[in-house]
């Protein structure tokens, strides 16, 4: 039976990781990112706005249908709504039938395009008017509805009956305005003419009547009032949800990136899925909460540190694009997006991996660690989670290490040491090197090899070297406790392999390969180097994705964030 992986809570420190699938996220104020000065609005045909539209068309068309439905089986059955004709009840009927069509259907359409929503905003409301004014004129111009009028109580007849008919464009237009995404103006445009069209209507009906009287220009001011509530309704609401709308648009605008879904959060900011609003491109951005950025000297160790990771441009390296500042004072930077699997998760959800699948990876990974610590970067959180298996170039199984958030650089230049504050354990307890347990600062590119090791280990076995209760426990066990042999928890792991690994794990970094260019020759030099080919993964990668769930992002890569430099 696989040993389970430590719980979660196991890890300490400046570092919070959460799942790749739903990532928890804390409960706390978030940045702001209102830095859209020179930003790319959203365009209406946007998908953004074009998602919008298809939901509010949704509701409005059951606001519609509803009532539709309601009046047209009341008055089938009411008794003094018997008209000479069937004519008003199959007009009715018609109209229904038709609302609820377009319920139907826009309920069940999928992904309309933008012009063919606002065809159906047409549609929709453009019935329902046709239907109101068909009314009116049922009501007032003619005798349908309550037969012949004595001329004692024509006045007060004509003022409930336009009251009445009133009370639906009321309906019809506060619904336009409060449900359908709109400018104000184009809103104040159309709510205008509705409310204008009863009116005229009022005057034409009572004028075959000869209705004409004083209680024409008193049904007609109570008209104009209701009329004037309703368009001022319609646009006040229009404008609200335009404006709120554009605020939510430049939250998740960060200069030229378009921010689109929370990935993971921590102590210190939040990363981002992202897209460059001009190139299309995928991005990950990480923004650090604008009090970690008050201090001019953490400040100036974020930019440090993102400068440090620009500098690397090794295949295994997760790419830094850009960075800079919002102007409420977050900092952020922008990654390349990789769609794949952390370690971690993949161990997680699909088993042990295969010795020369290990082998493939911790090869990738000691490629990215040498030229990193060729230019003086240590980057002192070796761990599954910050390994990503990508495909990249249509090759499969890629390795990719990121998130040099605990980078230590010692050869940018003489404000590096001031940079650095002292006396600060940093790293994850789980793969953490016994000096960095014990809060030394002489640390080198050895402890990032003893990462590597703990890395391996916990690809073979499913756990990683130490598994206690406390993260205390665990960083006790890295300083002074031998680790259990992986082959006593997995028999078949070669020996030469293990070999390798134990060595990785040695408590005094002289013991252990003097740097990740040793490691990576003496993992080619083990028997299994090379039994992962391309086709193996290729395989692989083509049968994990059948098993994933339709709609499900399972492969999103969550970088952690964590607190600046410390040594």
């Amino acid at each position: 039976m696989t040993p389970r992986p430590p719980k979660p809570g196991l890890r300490l420190g400046p570092t919070i990781s959460y799942p790749t699938s739903e990532p928890a996220v804390e409960s706390r104020p978030r940045p702001r990112c209102r830095f859209a000065r020179g930003s790319t609005p959203a365009t209406e045909s946007g998908g953004e706005l074009r998602c919008l539209l298809h939901t509010r068309l949704r509701l409005a068309s059951l606001i519609t249908a509803g009532p539709m439905l309601f009046f047209l089986i009341k008055n089938y059955f009411d008794p003094g709504h018997d008209y000479p004709t069937l004519t008003p009840h199959l007009v009715q009927a018609g109209v229904t039938a038709i609302t609820l069509l377009l319920t139907v259907y826009i309920w069940l359409r999928r992904a309309p395009e933008w012009r063919e929503l606002r065809i159906y905003e047409v549609v929709l409301f453009g019935t329902v008017a046709g239907f109101f004014a068909w009314l009116q004129y049922l009501t007032v111009a003619t005798d349908a509805f309550c037969g012949p009028v004595p001329a004692t109580v024509q006045g007060p007849m004509l003022h409930l009956l336009t009251l009445a008919n009133a009370l639906r464009w009321f309906f019809l237009i506060v619904v336009y305005g409060v449900y359908i995404p709109n400018t104000w103006r184009r809103c104040a445009v159309v709510a205008a003419a509705t409310a204008i069209l009863p009116m005229v209507l009022t005057v034409l009906f009572a004028s075959w009547r000869n209705w004409m009287g004083g209680e024409l220009l008193s049904a007609l001011s109570d008209t104009a009032v209701i009329m004037l509530i309703a368009v001022s309704v319609a646009v006040f609401g229009s404008y609200r949800i335009h404006v709120l709308q554009q605020q939510a648009s430049e939250a998740r605008q960060l200069g030229q990136y378009r921010l689109k879904r929370l990935l993971g959060a921590g102590g210190m900011g939040e990363v981002y899925l992202a897209e460059h609003t001009l190139l299309r491109r995928p991005c990950a951005v990480k923004l650090i909460l604008p009090e970690q950025t008050l201090d001019p000297t953490n400040l100036q160790r974020f930019e440090r540190e993102v400068r440090a990771m620009a500098t690397l441009t090794h295949w295994n390296t997760v790419e830094v694009f850009d960075y800079g500042h919002a102007e409420d004072g977050t900092f952020y930077y922008v990654m390349e997006y990789l769609p794949g699997k952390n370690l971690e998760t993949l161990v997680e959800r699909y088993g042990r991996l295969p010795p020369a699948r290990v082998i493939h990876f911790l090869r990738q990974v000691c490629r990215a660690l040498r030229e990193a610590h060729g230019v003086g970067i240590l980057h002192r959180d070796v761990k599954p989670s910050n390994i990503i298996a990508c495909e990249r170039g249509g090759v499969f199984d890629v390795a990719k290490l990121l998130d040099f958030g605990l980078v230590q650089t010692t050869g940018l230049g003489k404000d590096a040491e001031k940079l650095t504050v002292v006396g600060s354990v940093v790293g994850s307890p789980p793969y953490m090197a016994p000096e960095q347990a014990t809060g030394r600062e002489d640390l080198d590119g050895r402890s990032d090899i003893y990462g590597v090791g703990g890395v391996a280990y916990f690809l073979l076995t499913g756990v990683p070297p130490f598994v206690k209760d406390t993260a205390m426990e665990m960083m006790l066990a890295h300083a002074y406790e031998a680790p259990r042999p992986p082959s006593e928890l997995r028999p078949d792991i070669p020996r030469d392999l293990e070999e390798v690994i134990l060595r990785c794990l040695k408590k005094r970094p002289d013991d252990r390969y003097r740097d990740a260019n040793s490691l990576e020759k003496a993992l080619a030099a083990c028997g299994d180097a090379g039994g992962w080919t391309e086709e193996d993964a290729a395989a692989w990668w083509g049968g994990a994705r059948s098993q994933e769930t339709p709609g499900t992002d399972a492969a999103l890569p969550v970088p952690t964030v964590k607190a600046p430099t410390t040594a």
